[in-house]
């Protein structure tokens, strides 16, 4: 992306670029950023919010998140649920802040920074970041020195990053940039692994999904829920695009 591409509240950094932020309750405009929002969920998010609350990924997804297909998409979309306060509040924003603060999203986490990741020819993910300066926020007025390097360890993106850009390499797979689109069944694996782990979880234990030959070899491994999402990446890249 072009920096000449770019709103004109964005601009894009490098990883080592200094920039002035800090976020806490003392800043006049705390949990501002948690309204007015549509904020996209990762598998790896749904993951550690699930795990936050002690819920079941299916009854996490049916409680918190709405999900949108349109008919231009290949994948769906996962939305986290807003309050209907008039200011369209996460769901899990309060007076003092975040309520689920050690399982909060990714997009929360790296905000005001935006990072992006393109698949390239060879597999690797090539990264990019930008830094995103609302009206609203007043963190940069903290005399806080931050780089995006700095910023991402401090917020612990990098399990985040690293999930996400699995999940890139079916994204940014060369079959979809080349217009392939899911049935319905393929769909629906598309989310049982990467969403509803635990009943995907389930449903490998009765036997009941294709190509999955070797999970009783890695059945114990699989109990963690990193490990079965990263096997479910793999078993989707098989599933899918027979690779």
């Amino acid at each position: 992306m072009e920096q000449e591409q770019l709103p004109k509240n964005v601009s894009r950094i490098e990883v080592n670029d200094p920039f002035q932020f800090s976020c806490h309750p003392a800043v006049s405009c705390f949990t501002d950023c948690c309204r007015q929002l549509e904020l996209a969920l990762t598998p790896y998010d749904v993951l550690r919010l699930k795990q936050e609350m002690q819920l079941d990924s299916n009854s996490f997804l049916d409680r918190y998140v709405i999900r949108e297909q349109t008919a231009e998409d290949v994948f769906p979309r996962f939305y986290l649920t807003m309050v209907d306060d008039g200011e369209a509040s996460c769901v899990f924003v309060a007076p003092n802040g975040c309520t689920v603060y050690q399982g909060r999203p990714g997009a929360c986490r790296a905000y005001p920074m935006g990072r992006a990741a393109i698949r390239q020819h060879d597999n690797s993910m090539q990264e990019f970041f930008v830094l995103l300066r609302e009206s609203h926020c007043n963190g940069f007025q903290e005399q806080v020195e931050q780089t995006a390097h700095k910023y991402c360890a401090d917020q612990g993106l990098q399990d985040y990053n690293f999930y996400n850009d699995m999940v890139a390499t079916l994204l940014q797979h060369q079959k979809i940039r080349s217009g392939m689109q899911l049935t319905r069944e393929q769909t629906d694996y598309f989310v049982l692994a990467l969403y509803d782990i635990d009943t995907f979880r389930k449903q490998l234990d009765l036997g009941n999904l294709p190509e999955q030959e070797n999970y009783q070899t890695r059945k114990e491994a699989l109990k963690e829920d990193e490990q079965l999402l990263i096997f479910g990446i793999e078993w989707l890249q098989h599933t899918l695009f027979q690779q």
